[in-house]
């Protein structure tokens, strides 16, 4: 689980480093599917692994609304705020934290284990949205092999 989370995080700052060249009103513009543009969905990514680890944690949520992030140097700069709260978190995982319960309001739970099988599967579902616009864009995505990033099994 630890090498996907790796995998994501690779993928998603090769992600940032593709948009540097595309102009700000193309990462702005409303696209088909998804929660809106590429960088919203960036900013979306990026919210939706902080807040499923603040649950898991029973801290507060994040309630930022994309407006106040439109531009690629502020999603950056709230991704890497929120980047070494959920690096903890992935790295200190253990199977004892597989069945732990988080609770949501309406008497809906969730294991730990669940919820970050869904992180990992969210991310790479609007990874797969990206490179779809990415190649309506004419431009070639980035890639989404895990093979030769150098990740291997992380452990521990």
């Amino acid at each position: 689980m630890k090498t996907l989370f790796h995998y994501n995080w690779q993928v998603r700052e090769d992600w940032y480093k593709w948009c540097e060249d595309v102009p700000l009103k193309e990462l702005l513009r409303e696209r088909t599917g998804g929660v809106g543009g590429i960088l919203h969905t960036l900013f979306h990514i990026a919210d939706v692994e902080w807040s499923w680890i603040r649950g898991m944690k029973g801290e507060p949520d994040f309630q930022e609304s994309f407006d106040g992030y439109r531009s690629l140097e502020k999603v950056r700069r709230l991704d890497t705020e929120f980047k070494p709260e959920v690096q903890n978190f992935v790295n200190a995982w253990n199977d004892s934290m597989e069945h732990q319960l988080m609770e949501e309001p309406g008497n809906v739970r969730f294991t730990h284990g669940e919820i970050m099988r869904h992180m990992i599967a969210h991310e790479i579902h609007h990874i797969g949205q990206l490179s779809v616009w990415a190649r309506e864009m004419g431009r070639e995505p980035v890639t989404a092999n895990l093979i030769r990033r150098g990740l291997g099994v992380i452990v521990g």
